[in-house]
C-alpha cells in the first residue's frame, strides 16, 4: 500500500526533493519512469468541435458543477493509474527477455523460479520474464545447461525439438541438424519430430538427421562447464565450428576433405593444445596462428 501511495505522489508531482530521491533509488523506478513516459505520449481520440460548441450552448443556463480541486487531482492519478496498469499487463505478456553467450565466453543467469541456467559460447536464450508463471517456455538456440529449481516444470523448445522437465539437471544442444539431451538428475521428455523418449539420470540421447542413439554417461554435469569439449563421432567440420565458438576466432582448413569421425576430448582454454589434437587426427599441419585466425594445411 505504501508504495501506490508513493507512486501515487510522484505522478502527480507532489515528492520533495529529498522524496524524490530515495524514489528513484527504488528497484521498480525505471519501470515506473518508462510507463508513464508511455502514456504521458498518449493521445485523446479525435471530437467533433461544432457538436461540443453546441452542447456547450445549450447547458449554459445549467447551474455550473464544481468538482473540488482535490477531486480533479486524485481522479487524475487514477486515470493515470489505470494506464499504468494497462501497460503493465502490455510488457508481461509481450516483452521477450534475452540472454546471448558470445563467441568465447558463458554466461550464467537464473529463471524467476531461482532454475539456474549456464549457456556455452555462441548461445541465446528467449523467454517472458514478466510472465515467467503463466508462460513457463525457453527458446534456445545452442547449448545450455540447466539446474531445475526443485518441484518447477518448463519447457525447452529448439528449432530441433522439445524438452519437458521437472526438478532436474539436463544439458540441451542443438546445433545444425544434431540434437543432444543429457539427464544429470532426474529425468526429462525429449520429443524431436515424431520420436518422444523419456530419459533418467546418466542417460543421453542423439537425434542426428533420421539417426537415433541412447547411451549411457557417468559424469555428473556437463565436460563444457569444466573447460572440456567431447566429441562422439563428430566430422572436422563440427570440431571446427565448436572450437570456433569457445576461441571466438576463425579456423581455415587448406587441405582435402577428410570424413574421418573423431571422438575424443579438447580443452576450451587452451587453443593450441585443442589444435594439436586436430593437427595429428587428420593429418595437418598449423601454418598460421594468430589470435583470431588459424589456418591448417596438409603435410
Amino acid at each position: 500500500m505504501e508504495e501506490n501511495y508513493e507512486l501515487a505522489k510522484w505522478l502527480a508531482g507532489e515528492m520533495t526533493e529529498a522524496e524524490l530521491l530515495a524514489f528513484q533509488n527504488t528497484p521498480h523506478y525505471a519501470t515506473y519512469a518508462k510507463i508513464a513516459d508511455y502514456s504521458s505520449q498518449l493521445k485523446a481520440p479525435d471530437f467533433d468541435s461544432d457538436l461540443l460548441y453546441k452542447n456547450t450552448i445549450s447547458n449554459s443556463k445549467k447551474a455550473p458543477k464544481v468538482i473540488p480541486f482535490y477531486q480533479s487531482k486524485w481522479m487524475k492519478i487514477v486515470a493515470i493509474f489505470v494506464v499504468f496498469l494497462g501497460l503493465t499487463l502490455f510488457f508481461r505478456t509481450t516483452v521477450t527477455s534475452t540472454e546471448v553467450a558470445e563467441n568465447g565466453k558463458k554466461t550464467s543467469f537464473a529463471l524467476p523460479d531461482n532454475s539456474q541456467i549456464v549457456l556455452n559460447s555462441g548461445s541465446e536464450i528467449q523467454y517472458k520474464k514478466w510472465d515467467w508463471n503463466n508462460n513457463r517456455k525457453l527458446d534456445l538456440n545452442g547449448e545450455a545447461y540447466f539446474k531445475v529449481a526443485h518441484g518447477k516444470k518448463f519447457e525447452v523448445n529448439t528449432k530441433l525439438g522439445t524438452v519437458t522437465v521437472l526438478g532436474t539437471q539436463f544439458n540441451v544442444k542443438a546445433r545444425d541438424n544434431r540434437f543432444d539431451v543429457t539427464c544429470y538428475e532426474g529425468r526429462v521428455k525429449v520429443i524431436h519430430n515424431q520420436h518422444e523418449v523419456i530419459i533418467t539420470k546418466g542417460t543421453s540421447v542423439t537425434f542426428d538427421a533420421d539417426t537415433f542413439e541412447k547411451q549411457t554417461i557417468e559424469n555428473t554435469k556437463p565436460e563444457w562447464t569444466a573447460n572440456q569439449i567431447v566429441f562422439k563421432k563428430e566430422t572436422l567440420k563440427h570440431i571446427l565450428d565448436e572450437l570456433q565458438r569457445q576461441y571466438n576466432c576463425e579456423i581455415v582448413v587448406n587441405a582435402k576433405v577428410n570424413l574421418q569421425l573423431f571422438s575424443g576430448t579438447m580443452p576450451t582454454n587452451d587453443l593450441k593444445t585443442a589444435l594439436k589434437i586436430v593437427s595429428s587426427t587428420y593429418h595437418l599441419k598449423i601454418s598460421k596462428f594468430e589470435t583470431a585466425k588459424v589456418i591448417l594445411e596438409d603435410f
